[in-house]
């Protein structure tokens, strides 16, 4: 062991009388240190107990108490070393349940006898130990005047009443714990019966409502092979008349007809303006039935862009014949990427043509650029814009913008449905960002390869 400071008291055991008095002497210094009352009990008791094993050894022993300031934790140290030298190996067995009563003990041997060593820490409310502080214990102590062995009972019994007295009211404590322990379980079982048959329940509703949605989504799907089919036959059934109608209109604008007159002239190109329409939205019908039934298949080839480009600049060119906009179409962000060439031209003209149609004056243009594995073609334009609640309806069938006028042409309300399934077809995404007064973006998202 480390040195210590000079010992607060000391004192010699002889006779089994000094038992008492070094147990009394023990609890007083106890007091002095600061220790709460139940530690001063149980350091008297472990001193009377080591005291008596070493009385019994056939010796004499000395005892010191001494205020170890160092350190984290201010302690208050117990030596008791008696003249019989090797019997460290005996005591220790015999001292094994003291040590429970005080944070550190140790039995060695010295050079003369055995020494038992004891610490107990002080609490943090316990008084500072100045120089003035250890010189003002010191001098209580000195003061101290052993009682008899008939006081120190009476005192052993009052701390052995009071202990029985805390130990019974832990007990009552513990009974009433173990109550409301009790009442608690009691509830939180018929709480978990209870969420039990709840989830019971929701989770026959839940199956319920799976089975339901399996039924609806078979009926959709029947319904939606309904549509498909009965809008490809109407289309294929319409195309023949109309393009008939188409061919006799023009048969009788033709030169080598009889002549007719203004009036039937301008009823004739209306006959066939009209057949002309009726039959772009069969078409229009008839490409979105084989999307929507699952009949276009892509051809994946390597797509030189720059002739695609180049393609849609020469077709679409004379569609943008007004001066108020500028008809741009930048060159290709990359070489080639791996597509179905057709379908990828159908969704960029379908783009085009749909700009050209809404833009008064400004600007349409096709532009692209490189993100990381994919490519993004953007078709935008300075028309009217869309408002952001209605950017996701103008993907549905049928559906177009309230309020809006084409400046050219006539919308059918099926291109963009179609550009958008065609866009899945390829394995890209198609997206739009528009805002009103300030024009349109549809930016059509593909892998590269």
């Amino acid at each position: 062991m480390s040195a210590t400071p000079e010992p607060l008291m000391r004192m010699s055991l002889r006779v089994a009388q000094d038992i008492f008095a070094v147990r009394q002497l023990g609890r007083e210094v106890a007091r002095e240190a600061g220790l709460e009352q139940q530690d001063q009990t149980r350091l008297a008791t472990a001193l009377s107990e080591v005291s008596r094993v070493m009385l019994a050894a056939g010796s004499d022993a000395d005892v010191a108490f001494t205020l170890q300031r160092d350190g984290v934790s201010p302690s208050l140290l117990v030596t008791v070393e008696n003249r019989v030298p090797g019997d460290a190996e005996r005591l220790r067995p015999q001292l094994g349940q003291v040590g429970r009563l005080v944070d550190n003990m140790e039995v060695t041997d010295a050079e003369n006898g055995t020494v038992v060593w004891m610490a107990r820490r002080l609490p943090a409310s316990a008084p500072r130990l100045t120089p003035d502080r250890m010189d003002e214990i010191r001098a209580g102590l000195a003061k101290h005047v052993p009682g008899s062995p008939l006081d120190e009972l009476n005192v052993q019994n009052q701390q052995l009443i009071a202990a029985l007295d805390e130990v019974r009211a832990q007990r009552d404590d513990l009974a009433r714990l173990n109550a409301e322990l009790e009442e608690t379980n009691r509830g939180v079982m018929a709480l978990y019966h209870q969420l039990s048959e709840e989830l019971e329940e929701t989770n026959r509703g839940v199956v319920a409502l799976y089975a339901e949605l399996d039924e609806k989504s078979v009926q959709l799907a029947a319904a939606s092979e309904a549509k498909s089919r009965f809008l490809a036959n109407v289309s294929h059934e319409l195309r023949a008349p109309v393009t008939a109608i188409i061919g006799l209109s023009r048969l009788l604008a033709d030169d080598g007809s009889d002549e007719l007159t203004g009036e039937q002239s301008r009823q004739v190109d209306l006959i066939r303006g009209s057949a002309s329409d009726l039959l772009s939205l069969v078409n229009d019908l008839l490409d979105l039935a084989k999307a929507e039934a699952g009949r276009v298949e892509p051809s994946m080839t390597d797509v030189d862009l720059k002739a695609v480009f180049g393609q849609l600049r020469g077709t679409l060119r004379p569609l943008a014949t007004r001066p108020e906009v500028e008809f741009r179409i930048d060159e290709p962000p990359v070489p080639s990427i791996r597509t179905d060439e057709v379908l990828l031209a159908r969704v960029l003209r379908n783009l085009l043509t749909n700009a050209l149609k809404f833009t008064a004056s400004g600007e349409v243009r096709l532009s692209g650029r490189r993100t990381g594995d994919d490519v993004e073609f953007s078709v935008s334009d300075t028309g009217t814009g869309i408002p952001a609640e209605l950017h996701e309806r103008i993907f549905e069938e049928f559906y177009q913008v309230p309020g809006s006028k084409p400046v050219s042409g006539k919308g059918t309300g099926l291109g963009l449905p179609y550009a958008r399934r065609l866009a899945g077809i390829l394995g890209g995404a198609l997206r739009v960002d528009s805002t009103p007064g300030e024009g349109s973006t549809f930016t059509l998202r593909l892998p590269v390869s």
